[in-house]
């Protein structure tokens, strides 16, 4: 289990960037101190850390950077933190004031066991308020050579890209302060040549608000380029004779904020961070528009040698990927959800020149949903909510709450309400095809239940048809995505599903949002509070004393089988990875955040073994024996960032694959462990 548990064999880095009180002209002390938070780096397994703009001296020496006693004290201490690195496993990018040709630079030294790597200067320098550089330093923009350092010829340019030879997408960049605030920051090229990880050594002095700006360039530069941004601006102990620091020190990984520290620290302030490497290699590939710029950039390489032990994981891995736990972004998604299907449907619907909108409602969460959609989108086209023919149909296996919940919902939206006994017809056609059922015998197979799902469906088209209708669909993503439908009929067939883009951990969310904020009437909510907290089944199968037929028991849980179709879906990810990014999410119900308003009784933790058992499941059915289905789906409207299963969308797959290859990769790298499912 050793290397399935390690961070860096599951594609991760651990990347660091840190902030120290610095001692101004005094690089021998500044030295040390790096030293201190490299070795600490070293324990906790860091490939990467980056320090302050000018750390080794500090950034508010001013017309000092020119006293020899300064840039003798700063090629010391280098030559000092060069040598304290031999035995340390990370890389160390540290701000440092040298000369090259007669030249005074701004520079970052990258440092990695005893070697200077090379030497990054700063290409733009600040001339604007406080600043004025170009009175100190040259421009690095655009040189490329070398410069002699420790007696060796050290690759020095704003051309040079570091990376781990061990380390699959682990390339290092740099960028300097203000490269990062001008129109075009060397980190996007830097990028476009294959750099995964930017680091940022800046200084910055704060003021009212700048902080949010960092953030903001930070998170939208890691965004546009789809790296890892390490940023560490300097703190206390530079001058503050005119202006003040706050010491910012951030990580973000394609948009997203990792970690970040306290402002205005006293003392050291180290963050560390997991940078899913990974997650940046297939989001580059899926676009394009990376790995092209190469041939402008020299390469140098380094061995990293990460542990191959269980480091722990220092990120968070959410637990629905597709329910933000934050809940005002919970709200926000459940409105753009909700409204993205309206518009949609209604849109379809004025496009067909229907009449009516013509609906199955089971009383479960599903068929809930895409009704209140339907309504919502006749009240804008003014449609009189009549217009709206809501059938329940019960079979065999219909239970009388969800019936009641059926009716009681279509009476309080003030739909057109129908209730049709499907099992006459079911029994006639269980006859004509001589299913045992019909001779007394309690067979309850695959043929009984589909004859009941498609001959919902089959009467749901024939209505539309008499009445000028259409058939409103209301199976869900995840349904899709496990083929928990019946082909041509039931859930996978509609003349426009609203629901196809809509994850089943999402729509209990989307309902409670409704059920407070929808405005649909008197009566609604109570009905849709009840929906759901109800058991999530077909009800296909009588009770025959063995309880409820259980959706989740056959398939999963819907939680761990959406966690599995969003990293499967949105980054293609392995197997045995999902199952080590699924045990870190919901190993401990107590570890991590809950959405908003989710249920104290459904909260629950999976262990590896069950982790596995499930994902298997997802795998078999998922790229084994559902896509024909998906292959002949119908319209609808793309939903979440996640992605959607439509064949003329985001997923176009083969109807006769194969799951043979993602389970041999789960069966090779998480081996089979005793299970009581």
């Amino acid at each position: 289990m050793t290397l399935f548990h390690s961070l860096y064999h599951q594609g991760f880095a651990r990347i660091a960037a840190c902030t120290l009180p610095v001692t101004i002209a005094n690089p021998e002390r500044n030295a040390r101190q790096a030293l201190d938070v490299l070795r600490e780096c070293d324990r906790q397994g860091v490939a990467a850390v980056v320090f302050p703009e000018l750390g080794l001296t500090g950034y508010t020496l001013d017309d000092l950077r020119f006293q020899d006693v300064i840039l003798d004290g700063a090629l010391s201490a280098l030559i000092r933190v060069v040598e304290g690195t031999r035995t340390l496993m990370p890389v160390a990018v540290v701000g440092v004031p040298l000369v090259r040709e007669g030249l005074l630079y701004n520079c970052a030294a990258v440092i990695h066991q005893g070697r200077i790597l090379g030497v990054v200067p700063k290409s733009h320098l600040p001339r604007y308020r406080e600043f004025y550089e170009p009175r100190h330093f040259t421009s690095g923009l655009r040189t490329s050579g070398t410069i002699r350092l420790l007696g060796d010829d050290v690759p020095f340019g704003a051309d040079l890209l570091f990376q781990a030879e061990d380390v699959r997408g682990l390339t290092l960049g740099v960028e300097i302060c203000e490269d990062l605030w001008v129109a075009s920051p060397p980190s996007g090229k830097l990028a476009e040549a294959g750099a995964t990880v930017i680091l940022n050594p800046s200084a910055s002095p704060v003021t009212i608000g700048r902080t949010d700006d960092r953030s903001l360039l930070c998170q939208a530069q890691s965004m546009r380029t789809l790296t890892a941004y390490a940023y560490a601006a300097a703190g206390e102990g530079e001058s503050t004779t005119d202006l003040a620091w706050d010491g910012q020190v951030s990580l973000h990984e394609a948009g997203r904020l990792l970690a970040q520290s306290d402002r205005f620290p006293q003392g050291e302030r180290l963050v560390v961070a997991d940078v899913d490497l990974d997650l940046l290699r297939q989001e580059r590939m899926r676009t394009g528009q990376f790995g092209q710029a190469g041939q402008e950039f020299r390469t140098v390489g380094f061995t990293l040698q990460p542990p191959m032990t269980d480091l722990g994981l220092k990120r968070d891995v959410v637990r629905f990927p597709f329910v933000p736990s934050d809940a005002r972004t919970l709200a926000r998604d459940c409105y753009e959800g909700w409204t993205i299907q309206v518009s949609a449907l209604r849109r379809r619907l004025q496009a067909s020149g229907a009449q009516r909108a013509v609906i199955g409602v089971s009383g479960g969460l599903d068929s809930t949903l895409a009704l209140l959609v339907a309504v919502r989108a006749a009240d804008e086209i003014g449609w009189p909510r009549t217009h709206v023919l809501a059938y329940t149909m019960p079979g065999f296996a219909t239970g009388s709450e969800s019936r009641s919940l059926a009716h009681a919902l279509m009476k309080a939206l003030g739909v057109e309400v129908n209730e049709l006994d499907i099992r006459p017809t079911a029994q006639t056609m269980l006859a004509g095809i001589g299913h045992p059922f019909v001779a007394g015998k309690p067979v309850h197979d695959i043929t009984f239940e589909n004859v009941q799902a498609g001959l919902r469906t089959d009467f749901l088209f024939r209505i539309a048809n008499y009445r000028n209708g259409i058939v409103i669909g209301t199976g869900d993503l995840s349904e899709l995505a496990l083929g928990w439908c019946t082909y041509g009929v039931g859930d996978q067939m509609s003349h426009y599903n609203v629901n196809a883009g809509m994850p089943k951990t999402l729509i209990q969310h989307v309902i409670r949002w409704l059920a407070r904020e929808g405005k649909l009437g008197d009566g609604v909510a109570p009905v849709l509070e009840r929906i759901v907290s109800a058991e999530i089944t077909p009800e296909l199968v009588p009770d025959t004393g063995q309880g409820v037929q259980s959706t989740e028991q056959t398939i999963g849980p819907y939680p761990l089988q959406d966690f599995t179709l969003y990293h499967v879906l949105r980054h293609g990810f392995r197997p045995s990875r999902i199952a080590f990014l699924a045990e870190k999410a919901w190993g401990d119900v107590s570890r991590g955040e809950w959405p908003a308003h989710y249920p104290e009784d459904r909260k629950t933790s999976y262990d590896l073994s069950q982790i596995r058992h499930w994902l298997e499941i997802f795998l078999r059915r998922f790229f084994g024996t559902s896509q024909f289905k998906r292959s002949a789906m119908p319209n609808g409207p793309k939903l979440v960032y996640g992605g959607s299963l439509s064949p003329r969308g985001d997923w176009r797959a083969p109807s006769d694959g194969s799951a043979d290859a993602w389970l041999q990769e789960l069966w090779d790298n998480l081996p089979q462990t005793n299970t009581d499912l």
